[in-house]
Order: structure tokens, then sequence, then C-alpha cells
């Protein structure tokens, strides 16, 4: 009898051990950082590129002769460049307190940027900018080209890629030697005289466009291309 109640004992002593154990290996996991980081400081890519999406868009509304460009420099204000953009009145990671974006966004004619009679900024194109900004404004090159060169649609390509660079000069009334670029009509016009290749191509005896700016990139001068080999159709 004595052996029988040695090993019932035994028995549960290994059962409270066990017990003891698996209790013990059921931890609370921990909790994933939620709030835009991995934990250790880096953030979620906002996919805004100043190079690819920022600076056209001041070179094309902002930076012309009598405004904002290197020789006019109307109020002190210079936008051709990442260092002429930021250098005055700029807050990185304050858009509201950044002299530009207040003027891209006021509601007074007589205060708004561009002036009338060119046209505002998009509403895309303004959100962009306040993302940059509050985003901290990054100097960022080279970020790659979210170009498809097999797209090469006028609604869907030619476009948005007259829209991101030239509409802010050749567009209404105030379109540089009347060349207009907001709608097929007058892209075609320029695709058919030959002067929409080779200020794209910057050819000689051609002014080089966008006037100010970084060439386009090959990718987008495929696209144009493409375009106009198939017969230039408003597609």
């Amino acid at each position: 009898m004595k052996g029988i109640y040695i090993k019932i004992i035994t028995v549960i002593l290994i059962v409270i051990v066990f017990a003891a154990c698996k209790h013990e290996s059921q931890l609370p996991t921990p909790e994933i950082p939620t709030n835009g980081n991995n934990g250790g400081g880096s953030t979620v890519d906002t996919g805004i590129c100043f190079e690819r999406d920022i600076l056209p868009i001041f070179i094309s509304n902002c930076a012309k002769a009598g405004c904002h460009d290197a020789i006019s420099r109307q109020d002190g204000y210079q936008f051709t460049d990442y260092n002429s953009i930021t250098s005055k009145d700029f807050i990185a990671g304050n858009a509201s307190a950044t002299e530009l974006y207040e003027k891209i966004t006021e509601d007074r004619t007589d205060k708004i940027m561009p002036p009338p009679p060119n046209n505002p900024l998009t509403n895309e194109q303004k959100e962009l900018i306040r993302r940059w900004i509050n985003e901290g404004a990054e100097n960022s090159t080279n970020c790659g080209t979210k170009c498809d060169s097999n797209n090469y649609k006028f609604s869907t390509a030619i476009l948005p890629m007259m829209n991101k660079y030239c509409v802010g000069c050749h567009s209404g009334a105030t379109a540089p030697r009347g060349i207009v670029l907001d709608n097929y009509n007058g892209v075609t016009t320029e695709v058919n005289n030959g002067r929409l290749l080779g200020a794209i191509r910057h050819e000689t005896g051609y002014l080089q466009m966008p006037q100010g700016g970084n060439k386009l990139s090959d990718c987008e001068i495929r696209q144009i291309e493409k375009w106009i080999v198939a017969g230039a159709l408003n597609d």
C-alpha cells in the first residue's frame, strides 16, 4: 500500500509541475506600434517626391517671366529649385504657417497665387504641396518614375502630362505665343507643326521645354512619341 501511495503522490506532483510550466508559457503578446512606424523611427513612405511631383507644379505655374523666375523674383520669391522654394517664409512641417501655401489657398482674387487671369492650382496640386510641407518638405530626387511607356492614350497619359508640366503657362489668354496645351486641339496643333517633339527633346532650334525645368524623362518622351506614331488620337 505504501508503494501505491508514493506512486499516486508522484503523479500528482508531476501534474502540478506541468500545469505550472504551461501557465508560465502563456505570456501576453506584445502590441505592435500603430503610430505609423515600425518602432524604430522609420516612417511610412508617402510616395511624394519633390523632383517628380512638387517641382513641376512650381516650374509650370510660378517660375514665369515677371513672376517668380530667377530674374523677376517678384516680392523676393523665386520658385525654380528646392533651395529657392524653401528659402523664404517657409516652415517645413507646417504648411499653414508657410507663406507660399497660404498664397495658393487664398480666397481673395487680389491675394491668390498664381494671380488671375492665370488658372489657380488644382485641389490635387494644393494637397500634394500641403502634404509635402507637413511631412518635412524633403528634397527627394531620383525617386524613380510611375511612368509606363506602354500607356500612351491621350486621356490617361498625354493630357495629364501636359497638365503637370505645361498648362501652368500654356493655357488661357496668357499662353505665350498663343500655344495652348490644355486641350486636344491645342496639343495636336503643336504636334503637327513639329514644335512639341522638338521642344521636349531639347533639339537645336527649339525652345527647351519645360522652360526652366528638368527635361521630361525618357519614358515620358517615349509615351508622346508612341502616341504620335499611333495617329495622335483623341482617345
